[in-house]
């Protein structure tokens, strides 16, 4: 118990924000071996999504000078994608269609990233306005494995209580480095903003009832994780919010970018871009 105790110390020292946080390595990978080694995400608690169930997923690859990060986003028209802002990079690729991301899946495209938009108030320090568009270098091919997401109403707001969830691939369990190969998912409940307001002074000293949600009943043991950045939570059919940060250890509740709040400027985005 001692030395289990010592390596979440030793994660927690490597990680500042790991809600929002992304996996590295300083040796540049083939993406499918890359892939298997780094996944986007840690869904504690989960189980493997239906093959293609969630075809709006994006598998994000980002070169960093000599790093290569993974994030998740998700595709909201043929030529956006929808992340979270603290991904930047030099170079994102973006791989939609896939399930298994060990395999080279004949339903997978592979599409540069023509243009990245993070929003223009984007705070890497408190993680206000965590949310950024991709615009690709071509139109998706849009078919049974490659969707879109509805996003809501400006300004909808999600009930304290609905049951929504949220998707990716990576670690199961915070200490284990045995990976799923398969896209994962766990069902998450939307808490009242006071669930992490009650902590002023430590990590939620920045969380804004504005533009955030409190997810994540702190009494179960499920959660989204490092590098899951970006991913969405999904409340019925609608991308409600993106993963942005949350305690190092993993624990909930964690907060999401609320996307309601920011439809103005995604939808003005979208239109200035568009040919």
């Amino acid at each position: 118990q001692r030395y289990r105790h010592l390596i979440v110390l030793l994660v927690q020292a490597r990680s500042r924000a790991a809600g929002g946080g992304r996996y590295a390595t300083t040796n540049p990978l083939p993406p499918a071996l890359l892939f298997s080694l780094y996944g986007p995400c840690e869904i504690i608690g989960g189980w493997e999504a239906k093959p293609h169930s969630r075809s709006y997923m994006a598998h994000l690859a980002i070169q960093c000078k000599e790093k290569t990060y993974i994030c998740g986003g998700f595709l909201v028209s043929e030529k956006f994608v929808l992340m979270a802002a603290h991904c930047y990079g030099d170079k994102i690729t973006v791989y939609l269609g896939a399930h298994n991301i060990k395999q080279q899946e004949q339903s997978q495209q592979k599409i540069p990233v023509r243009s990245r938009i993070p929003h223009p108030k984007y705070n890497r320090k408190t993680h206000k306005n965590d949310i950024m568009l991709l615009q690709l270098e071509h139109k998706a091919e849009l078919n049974e494995q490659v969707g879109l997401i509805l996003l809501p109403l400006a300004h909808q707001r999600v009930q304290p209580g609905t049951v929504c969830s949220v998707a990716g691939w990576g670690r199961t369990d915070a200490l284990s480095k045995v990976l799923p190969d398969t896209l994962q998912e766990v069902d998450l409940k939307v808490l009242d903003n006071e669930a992490c307001l009650k902590y002023p002074g430590g990590m939620y000293r920045n969380y804004n009832t504005r533009t955030m949600m409190c997810v994540g009943d702190p009494k179960e043991h499920k959660a989204s994780f490092r590098g899951d950045s970006g991913g969405p939570l999904v409340c019925g059919k609608t991308a409600q919010s993106v993963v942005t940060w949350g305690p190092d250890n993993g624990s909930p509740p964690r907060v999401y970018a609320k996307v309601s709040t920011f439809i103005p400027w995604i939808q003005a985005m979208m239109r200035r871009l568009q040919p």
